[in-house]
């Protein structure tokens, strides 16, 4: 497992959460099944989050992370997670796997604001 903080930028569109990401062939991935809540709830602070946002994610803790998902089960392909301090349960689908080999048994997430380029 490796332990590399990875990075998307989501963005909403036509009233969910979606990301590109060209080096593992995604376009317009939509979060599904409770995860737009969880998304929600991580970019609350965030300005005009729905434009874009940082999305770091890691199979290990990092400093500063928001959030920390815990593995409750495959279905359907994909994996439910709990974000037990917020109550909150969400299914990624099976894109998760073009950054992960196997489900880990916690995800650890940050949303952070995208700063404008000076």
């Amino acid at each position: 497992m490796s332990n590399a903080i990875m990075v998307i930028f989501p963005h909403r569109e036509q009233y969910t959460w979606v990301f590109d990401d060209e080096k593992v062939g995604l376009v317009r991935e939509p979060f599904v099944q409770g995860v737009p809540e969880m998304i929600d709830a991580l970019v609350a602070d965030i300005p005009n989050a729905e434009k874009g946002f940082r999305m770091l994610f890691s199979a290990t803790p990092f400093p500063g992370y928001q959030a920390e998902m815990v593995l409750l089960r495959e279905e359907y392909g994909g994996n439910w997670y709990r974000w037990e301090s917020k109550n909150m349960e969400g299914w990624l689908c099976p894109a998760m796997f073009k950054y992960f080999t196997q489900a880990p048994p916690k995800l650890y997430c940050k949303a952070e604001q995208i700063k404008p380029s000076t």
